[in-house]
């Protein structure tokens, strides 16, 4: 048998069943952040999915109650942003266009980054008592590379509060800034998910196929017309002394 000693422990597990592959963000380490080895396995994924004939829908959730925590701030702050937003940039891209509906599950907290990956997806079910928040401007950084999706889905009045304010808002209140699909109790998220899985599960592949194809169409014209723009601004500002300061002592203080 090989030796498996040193290999990673995977932090996205996949699994299928009645045509819904599910991808199930699982690194409590570090609270589901987007490190490289969670966004290569998150891109292996999606593709596997996009490869599988029986799939018709990619649900994205999480092990535990916390979602996502945005970037990896021990990778970011130690080797630079460079590689890791145009990758962030390309995941969205990837969530867009895959040709079947994309589903997120949002039990609890998901910020920064992680936000992206909700926006990106076509329909997103977060429990009321979900908490969001851009916390990119507390740490002298800007929500760059989400913007490609997050302004998409959201009104101007929302996404200008929450990503000068960085403030933390519920599910409900997600919902009601056109972040969310919608928001349901705690107790009724997995019913609601399932319920709307099979349902969109019921589509025949073309018909999503080409449906999403047209949804999207504006979005992803966005990303490709902005990405690269939002890449280079996020490294810089995780490469600016104020940034590196700024996750230094938030680091510091999480030990």
């Amino acid at each position: 048998m090989p030796d498996t000693t040193d290999a990673p422990a995977e932090l996205v597990h996949y699994e299928t069943a009645d045509q819904v592959a599910t991808l199930t963000l699982d690194s409590p380490h570090n609270r589901n952040a987007l490190s490289r080895q969670l966004v290569t396995e998150l891109f292996a994924g999606i593709e596997r999915a996009a490869a599988d004939d029986d799939v018709r829908v990619l649900l994205v959730t999480s092990a535990d109650r916390v979602f996502c925590s945005g970037a990896d701030l021990s990778e970011a702050s130690t080797g630079g942003m460079d590689e890791g937003a145009r990758r962030i940039v390309e995941l969205q891209r990837l969530i867009a266009t895959l040709d079947k509906p994309v589903v997120v599950r949002v039990p609890g907290p998901v910020r920064a980054g992680g936000i992206g990956i909700v926006a990106a997806a076509d329909v997103a079910i977060a429990a009321q008592e979900a908490s969001f928040a851009l916390t990119e401007v507390k740490l002298g950084l800007a929500a760059a590379i989400i913007s490609l999706t997050v302004h998409a889905r959201m009104t101007p009045r929302a996404a200008a509060l929450t990503t000068l304010g960085g403030e933390v808002f519920d599910g409900a209140a997600a919902a009601a800034y056109g972040l969310v699909t919608t928001a349901v109790p705690a107790g009724d998220l997995d019913a609601e998910v399932a319920r709307v899985c099979a349902s969109l599960a019921t589509g025949a592949p073309q018909g999503l196929r080409e449906s999403k194809r047209i949804l999207n169409r504006d979005l992803v014209a966005r990303i490709d017309a902005l990405g690269d723009e939002m890449a280079q601004t996020s490294a810089r500002l995780f490469a600016s002394e104020e940034a590196k300061a700024a996750m230094t002592a938030f680091l510091t203080r999480k030990k």
